[in-house]
């Protein structure tokens, strides 16, 4: 690795930063089928996200709502997949991954479609939370599936999942705008028959997978929590998290665009997101190491975030975009965190994890509303810069022991990726 030096600055043991798995970039494209399907699956269940974001005014004028109550249409959805991160491995421990997958599909397939059936904004709110269980079950357990079955490692998988989240994060916007110019009921009638698509791909190229020898328990997860390592990488995401989806579900409201218009600038954020997370992180990790990028990301971040609140409407859209790039590094460096700094089974680990950061993803559609209620329109990106910073700090303050649990712990993920099977090749 170029410089050969650590995620905290120094040399590791390893001369390696300790989150990064190759000294080259790992290659994603020769993979099972089984991993396409999933990854592919993935993209549209990530598509879920962004797709309401062009169409959120649309929706408020149409079901005769204020910003708040449709913002909900967030809270709804990352509360519920919060606390079913605590059931995703009970569930896939019990019944297998494929199974799992189909379940969470099936739900999205159904919320979706009775989204787009919402006569108020409390019936929509609903639907979107029952869509949020389902994405729950999908999503954290294809991550799994995904590591466990991709050829060239973690690292490989990792890569490929981001992918899949970018893509889908650009692609959601507009598919959003496409759809919606003709109505807002449009794009969950569309995201609902392109899972059901991804619903036949799951069931026709992935093959049951074993299931693991210890049954994952409901707590499981929160007891994962109990390791410092991963209890800091989680708080220091819920903070980034409140950033990310301040962005994400109050900027559309401020720009106050068309469909168009509005699905446009999420797509090209969704463009920066891809490739930043695929292409630039990995090369920026291993120059500088994954804590000296992730911090530096965080702060950069929080300065973006003061220029879209403060800046005038063109001001504000460069900044919307340009936020992509911060949060496409972001969630890489993020997710390998997660996985590698945590003494506990990656999927045990994943779900402690997403299990906290989701919360602020629920809080900051809900609270960035009020706050400009309660104040002005400048002060909710202010909250979600200082929440960057914290972020940030968090991670400056915890650096050392995080790359001394990474290393300790890298042996043992090493021998997990390399005895975990999740499908037939």
């Amino acid at each position: 690795m170029p410089g050969g030096q650590s995620v905290s600055g120094g040399q590791s043991v390893s001369g390696e930063d300790p989150f990064d798995e190759e000294d080259a970039a790992p290659s994603i494209l020769r993979q099972p089928k089984a991993v396409w399907a999933t990854a592919g699956a993935s993209v549209v269940a990530f598509m879920g996200i962004g797709l309401v974001d062009p169409i959120l005014p649309s929706i408020a004028q149409g079901l005769d709502a204020t910003p708040s109550q449709v913002s909900l249409l967030f809270t709804s959805y990352f509360l519920i997949t919060a606390v079913a991160m605590l059931l995703t491995g009970f569930v896939s421990s019990r019944i297998g991954g494929r199974k799992t997958l189909l379940a969470g599909l099936a739900l999205v397939v159904v919320f979706a479609a009775l989204s787009g059936t919402s006569s108020s904004v409390a019936e929509l709110v609903g639907f979107r939370a029952g869509w949020g269980l389902g994405n729950a079950l999908f999503v954290s357990t294809a991550l799994a599936v995904i590591v466990g079955a991709a050829a060239g490692g973690s690292s490989a998988a990792i890569l490929l999942y981001e992918s899949a989240l970018g893509l889908g994060m650009a692609c959601g916007p507009l598919l959003g705008a496409l759809l919606g110019d003709a109505s807002w009921r449009y794009p969950f009638f569309g995201t609902a028959a392109l899972m059901a698509i991804g619903f036949l791909c799951i069931a026709a190229f992935l093959k049951e997978q074993p299931k693991p020898a210890v049954r994952t328990s409901l707590l499981d997860p929160v007891k994962a929590l109990g390791h410092g390592g991963l209890a800091s990488v989680a708080a220091s995401a819920f903070f980034y998290n409140y950033a990310f989806f301040t962005i994400l579900a109050f900027t559309p409201f401020v720009l106050d665009m068309t469909p168009y218009k509005s699905g446009a600038v999420f797509f090209a954020w969704g463009l920066l997101l891809a490739v930043f997370s695929v292409l630039v992180a990995p090369r920026l990790q291993r120059r500088f190491g994954s804590l000296k990028v992730l911090g530096a990301s965080l702060v950069l971040l929080a300065a973006d975030l003061l220029v879209l609140g403060y800046g005038n409407h063109t001001t504000a859209i460069v900044a919307t975009i340009v936020s992509g790039a911060f949060i496409g590094m972001n969630n890489t460096v993020y997710t390998e965190l997660a996985l590698g700094v945590s003494n506990a089974p990656r999927p045990v680990a994943s779900a402690g994890y997403n299990f906290v950061r989701w919360f602020a993803a629920a809080a900051a559609p809900f609270l960035a509303p009020k706050i400009e209620e309660w104040s002005d329109v400048h002060i909710p990106f202010v909250v979600a810069a200082v929440a960057a910073l914290v972020g940030a700090a968090v991670v400056g303050v915890r650096r050392t022991a995080l790359v001394h649990e990474a290393e300790e712990l890298e042996p043992v993920h090493a021998l997990e990726d390399s005895v975990t099977v999740f499908a037939d090749r």
